[in-house]
């Protein structure tokens, strides 16, 4: 038996369409009069919107936008813009009925019949507000990361393609490094990197092991755009893709110079200490030991003293002798000994350093060899110190020694002086202040960084069997640390060796005036021999101790080598410097000597400058005993 269905009625395909867009829920898709009013509404612009079809049909679709978009006139420009372009599509926030806003992502077509007239706008809306919400988030998130890379300035933070092009820049990586943000983007990492360290290949191994270990992190010399160098520390992190693959680098530097150059400090301070700490107890040792030693000497040589006049004549007198020099020696030994460890006796006077020098110039000349060039280079301002002249002249002979003995083929011995200010620190031990430098400067063989640190020790010393005590540097060392100083040893091998001594100057106002006429010495300049011998009788009759030159020449090099107080001298003399020079040259060398100038000729008369005669006490002649000590009593 057949069943009859009854036959479902046959949709047109506007129908069906219509069946279609009243469907979807997850779009607004409605149409528009050409005026903007709505004519039709789906199920998707009910749920977006919250209006019900009775409730919006007819209406103008500007009620979707916000108070202030409707303001501005968005609404119309969008269905202008549709209608001259043939479409309008814009994200925006949208009202629904109750009042609250949603983002709208929004898309107008003009509709046009069959004859090209328009029948109105066809408007589909979508709700993106949970993908606005995200973004809006990330971005946020994004761009609080930024600023708080951006606000890092201690520390550089920057990115890297995996070739190591630098692909961003914060503030800090500009302030560590110097380049700007257009600078660095584009350029290899490697141009951060010293030369040698390019060279040997460490920025290429730098990313190699961070694309390896995921990580790389050192520390070195970095050069920042000037050219400067500072110490950092690096860190360099591998970065990869949701895939796995390598999309770069995060590089973060910091600079710690500042913080190496205070730990290097405090390494050099404590290896100071330790070697002060050491020599100290070295020079108590070996002074102790002294004392005791120089107490057997003299037990010894008084004995041999009571055994040479107990024996008989003809008796064995060579022994006694040999046992007697060989006490000699060790005497010297002893005081060698007592010089290292500052117990030696000393007879300090305040002495012109260069002149110390210029008087033992000679012997110091004499202890070179064939083939090696000694200069003498004196800073007339070097200054006076308080010093056991003997013993300097000593340290100085044995510091000129050494120096010769490093140079067997030959070469450059300078000695030179200097005032010199030191800082705080700036020669370990020695306080802030005014010193006077004397270097003695070889281009020898130079020392180790372990004979350097060794070098002051007794009885260390890096000659041959017999030829060296190992004592001489060791006295320097301990005659000037007596005398307040320091001695300071820059040497590398192969390069030569400069030894630096610093003593406390004496400043004018340190000085203690001579009494008058008792030890008070005058250099009188004179060319003619009668007036000399004259005025050499009358200042010997006033008491002092009387030098002469006959020209300028001379009494330069008298003021060089000798102590002088007064500089009583002729304007008018034959060739070299005239008196107004020479006392010019004391003046501002020597400006503790008192200047006194004499002429046969009156002031006036002079074709000199009148202003520099007027600086300088002036005697006419012939002069008289009366006159000179006038003018000893004006004298400045």
């Amino acid at each position: 038996m057949n069943t009859h269905h009854p036959a479902k009625p046959t949709l047109t395909d506007e129908q069906r369409f219509q069946y279609l867009i009243a469907g979807i829920s997850d779009y607004a898709i409605y149409m528009l009069d050409p005026a903007g009013h709505v004519n039709s509404w789906n199920a998707g612009a009910q749920r977006f919107k919250g209006y019900k079809p009775h409730e919006i049909l007819n209406e103008h679709f500007s009620r979707f936008y916000t108070p202030e978009d409707r303001a501005s006139g968005l609404p119309a420009r969008a269905l202008a813009q549709a209608l001259q372009q043939g479409k309008y599509e814009a994200e925006g926030w949208r009202v629904r009925k109750d009042g609250t806003r949603f983002w709208a992502h929004v898309v107008i077509d003009p509709i046009y019949d069959e004859h090209q007239d328009l029948l109105g706008y066809a408007k589909i809306t979508r709700d993106v507000t949970q993908r606005k919400l995200a973004e809006d988030a990330l971005r946020e998130s994004e761009q609080r990361f930024r600023l708080l890379v951006q606000g890092v300035t201690d520390y550089a933070i920057y990115m890297l393609s995996p070739e190591g092009i630098v692909s961003n820049w914060n503030v800090g990586a500009e302030r560590i490094k110097g380049y700007s943000y257009d600078e660095a983007v584009g350029s290899h990492f490697s141009r951060f990197y010293t030369d040698e360290d390019r060279e040997a290949g460490m920025p290429v191994r730098a990313l190699a092991t961070a694309g390896r270990e995921g990580r790389y992190e050192s520390e070195g010399w970095r050069v920042r755009k000037d050219g400067t160098r500072f110490w950092a520390h690096v860190i360099i992190d591998a970065i990869h893709g949701d895939d796995g693959q390598l999309v770069g680098f995060a590089k973060i530097t910091r600079d710690l110079t500042e913080k190496k150059l205070a730990a290097e400090a405090l390494e050099q301070a404590q290896l100071a200490l330790f070697q002060s700490q050491k020599m100290e107890s070295i020079g108590q040792l070996t002074g102790g030991i002294a004392h005791d030693f120089n107490n057997l000497l003299s037990v010894l040589a008084s004995g041999l003293e009571v055994l040479g006049m107990s024996r008989q004549n003809g008796a064995d007198t060579k022994t006694l002798d040999s046992m007697r020099r060989a006490i000699d020696r060790g005497a010297t030994l002893t005081q060698q000994l007592l010089a290292f460890a500052r117990q030696q006796p000393l007879q300090p006077e305040t002495r012109s350093i260069n002149r110390i020098i210029t008087g033992f110039e000679s012997v110091l000349r004499r202890a070179g060899r064939s083939g090696m060039e000694f200069e003498l280079n004196l800073d007339p301002q070097a200054g006076s110190a308080v010093v056991d002249a003997a013993r300097f002249e000593s340290a100085l002979l044995n510091l000129v020694v050494n120096a010769r003995d490093a140079m067997p083929e030959g070469g450059l011995l300078s000695m030179d002086t200097a005032p010199v200010t030191l800082c705080e620190g700036e020669v370990p031990g020695l306080a802030p202040g005014q010193y006077v430098c004397v270097s003695v400067t070889d281009t020898g063989t130079g020392m180790s960084p372990e004979t350097v640190q060794r070098a002051f020790e007794p009885f260390y010393t890096t000659k041959g069997m017999g030829k060296g005590t190992g004592l001489g540097l060791s006295q320097v060392y301990g005659f000037i640390k007596q005398s307040g100083g320091e001695v300071v040893i820059d040497s590398l091998e192969g390069r030569g060796t400069s030894i630096s001594i610093y003593l406390p100057a004496v400043t004018s106002a340190e000085r203690e005036p001579a009494a008058h006429g008792d030890s008070e010495t005058v250099l009188i300049v004179e060319d003619e021999t009668d007036l000399l011998d004259v005025a050499s009788a009358l200042f010997m009759s006033m008491g002092y101790e009387v030098m002469t030159a006959s020209n300028g020449q001379d009494a330069i090099n008298l003021l060089a080598s000798r102590d002088v107080d007064i500089l009583f001298t002729d304007i008018v003399m034959p060739g070299g410097p005239n008196g107004i020079e020479l006392a010019e040259y004391t003046r501002e060398n020597y400006p503790e000597v008192k200047v006194m100038l004499a002429s046969g000729y009156p002031q006036p008369a002079l074709k000199l400058d009148q202003h520099k005669l007027g600086d300088f006490m002036f005697v006419s002649k012939p002069y008289r005993l009366s006159d000179l000590a006038r003018s000893l009593r004006s004298v400045h």
